[in-house]
């Protein structure tokens, strides 16, 4: 490693304090070789398998797999893949929820050479279909609970290998492929402005140096325990790999599904002890939790997708343990982390802005101004990252790979990599990032290319313009608002420009709000003055359905929740709440509320299945009656005991006369 991209500056003795006891306490750390950068992930996991063959890789409700019988499977995939395609190096797309068959199937296409496609089921199918159509993909592997939606996508333009049908007992020998470090490892798909999404290119050297990083920083060993809540992400990548190859247990958990209020109880009961959490659901975990909960087990709670808020860090003072640490970090698809800050319960921070950090191994930051210059200490400039470990570029965009990606003109070994992030560094080297140049930003953890959205919207018949501007509400939330001018004298509803862009759009792309104006306002070069467009009200969307206001207590109190946390300042009881600009973490956190105010127990898929107030009113007010039903009968038997107990000493006590 060039001496040149080790870190420059001394961390300050606090953060080497909290560094120093970042491990877990039960184990001794082993720091991740160099030289197992200059490898392949197939062999450091096969190395990893054959140190602890019968520790847990991956547990889930359904099942729990050994590193040995996980590296079984692998192998299973990997020889279907070598008998249908051959050993030349080519994309396969994977579909599959998160689970150890998506793990396995990762796995087994690395083992056969080739690099893989991760296509989340969660995603509308035409974005799936736009993604495999762009990869050139001639195999797709899905399991039997997403059959039906590989058929779709694929319309029999690849081949589908079924999980289910794959014999994985023939042998447990590894293929044992030819796989150099720069051989691309995968392709992430992620928001782009063209109005498809564009693939990141991953190579061997790129991924392992990023779980070095990662392994390192946080002292991962094989005693630890990793959540995986992201799905289809870098960071759900990044995790899946952190564990898979330090030999710890990956446990996913289905957030969709479960919903925030259960994360807190399954974190304790599954002993968690590494958890990488997107900024968004972790305010959602901690507006659930009624009470402080410690989480005992829980070591390092790393915030991602989004930056890091003071007020996050008062929550995580306030319910998480002292021994646990907070960490704050930079990173990208393309550059892998970047800079990483640990917070303890002692910590200041400083400012009125968490920091994302100091320096890493093998990765310079550069802060320069609109003319290539560097800027100073204290002066804002755009991040520029030095680095051999970074992303190969773009998957078929040599174009965008070209204006993103430099050659290093003092070293012919790195590259610069322009993340289009502006960012400020203080005299001790640590950085504190200041925004985005362009208009890509993070919506409830994933990144979303405005641009991308404002394309889909303007094709909409009744639509001339669009424009996107991402915008807090009162939370602190970044949401993301839509304004538009129509082409015709009908404007067309919030709830049909929701469902219009929802069949090309995953839902978190989909604007919290619409906003019609009559004219775009422009600057006076003529280009369009996001500044100047008015901020959205408070009031009530139009949707396709007339208002009707409460009706009952029960109403007026579901009412009352859903208008404080979609910031709204009427909502109808035959609203639909994602007609509304309600989303998943939304209603985790109407759910936890509900909760609370009613004092009862509701599964997350409550709103999704009773997505209105009347809705769910009407369940509350069954659950109420169904309490009292239960109270009056319990009473009752109490009651009828009591006589009972009466008449037998009455008895008693006639017998005992007599006698």
């Amino acid at each position: 490693m060039s001496d040149s991209l080790k870190p420059s500056f001394k961390l300050p003795p606090e953060q080497q304090a909290i560094r120093d006891r970042c491990f877990h306490p039960s184990g001794m750390f082993v720091e991740f070789p160099i030289e197992e950068v200059e490898t392949s992930i197939p062999m450091r996991f096969e190395k990893i398998v054959q140190k602890y063959p019968d520790r847990i890789a991956v547990k889930t409700q359904e099942k729990a797999l050994t590193y040995a019988e996980l590296n079984s499977v692998a192998n299973g995939i990997a020889r279907a893949i070598l008998e249908r395609r051959g050993n030349a190096a080519e994309p396969v797309a994977l579909l599959f929820r998160k689970g150890a068959e998506q793990m396995a199937s990762i796995l087994g296409v690395l083992k056969a050479g080739k690099f893989f496609v991760l296509l989340d089921p969660s995603f509308p199918c035409a974005r799936i279909k736009a993604m495999l159509k762009d990869s050139l993909a001639q195999l797709l592997i899905t399991d039997q609970e997403n059959s039906l939606l590989a058929t779709a996508v694929t319309s029999g333009c690849c081949q589908l290998l079924e999980f289910d049908s794959i014999d994985c007992g023939k042998s447990n020998q590894d293929p044992r492929q030819l796989i150099a470090p720069g051989d691309l490892a995968c392709v992430l798909y992620t928001s782009g402005t063209t109005g498809q999404p564009k693939g990141v290119m991953q190579n061997h050297r790129h991924l392992l140096h990023c779980m070095m990083i990662r392994t390192d920083a946080f002292k991962i060993s094989e005693l630890d325990r990793l959540s995986l809540l992201a799905s289809g992400t870098t960071s759900a990548l990044m995790i899946t790999f952190n564990a898979l190859l330090n030999g710890a247990a990956l446990l996913p958990f289905d957030v969709h599904r479960e919903g925030a209020t259960r994360l807190a109880s399954w974190l304790l009961l599954e002993k968690i002890s590494v958890c990488l959490i997107s900024a968004p659901l972790f305010r959602g975990l901690c507006e659930s939790l009624r009470e402080p909960q410690g989480f005992p087990d829980l070591r390092v709670i790393r915030l991602t997708s989004e930056s890091v808020r003071m007020t996050d860090v008062d929550l995580y003072k306030k319910h998480f343990s002292a021994d646990c640490l907070l960490a704050n970090a930079l990173s990208s698809t393309e550059t892998g982390p970047l800079r990483k800050y640990l917070i303890d319960h002692a910590s200041a921070v400083p400012g009125n802005q968490v920091p994302v950090g100091y320096a890493v191994d093998g990765k310079e930051i550069l802060l320069l101004d609109d003319g290539g210059e560097e800027v100073g200490i204290n002066q804002i400039g755009e991040i520029v990252v030095r680095s051999r470990y970074l992303s190969p570029g773009y998957w078929r965009r040599p174009d965008l790979t070209e204006a993103k990606f430099k050659a290093d003109p003092q070293d012919g070994d790195n590259r610069l990599y322009f993340t289009g992030d502006l960012g400020l560094m203080l005299p001790d080297g640590c950085l504190i990032h200041k925004g985005r140049k362009d208009f890509r930003v993070k919506i409830r953890g994933y990144g979303v290319d405005i641009a991308e959205v404002e394309n889909v919207l303007r094709s909409h018949a009744a639509v001339k313009d669009a424009v996107g501007v991402a915008r807090h509400d009162e939370s602190e939330e970044t949401r993301l608002i839509a304004y538009f001018t129509v082409a015709s004298q009908r404007a067309p509803t919030t709830s049909e420009l929701r469902e219009y862009l929802s069949r090309t759009l995953p839902d978190y792309m989909i604007p919290a709000m619409f906003v019609r104006v009559d004219v775009m306002p422009l600057t006076p070069n003529g280009k369009i003055d996001r500044r100047a467009l008015p901020k959205p009200e408070k009031t009530r969307p139009e949707l396709r359905i007339t208002y009707i206001g409460p009706r009952s207590d029960v109403e007026a109190k579901l009412a009352r929740i859903w208008c404080e946390v979609l910031c709204l300042d009427q909502v109808g009881i035959r609203d639909n709440f994602f007609d509304l600009g309600g989303h998943s973490l939304a209603a985790s956190r109407v759910l936890s509320r509900v909760i609370q105010t009613f004092q009862l127990e509701l599964p997350v898929k409550a709103l999704f299945d009773a997505p209105t107030v009347a809705e769910m009113a009407a369940i509350i007010t069954q659950n109420q009656a169904k309490r009292v039903n239960d109270t009056e009968l319990a009473h009752l038997l109490r009651e009828v005991e009591a006589m009972t107990d009466e008449a037998a000493q009455k008895q008693l006590a006639g017998e005992n006369a007599r006698s």
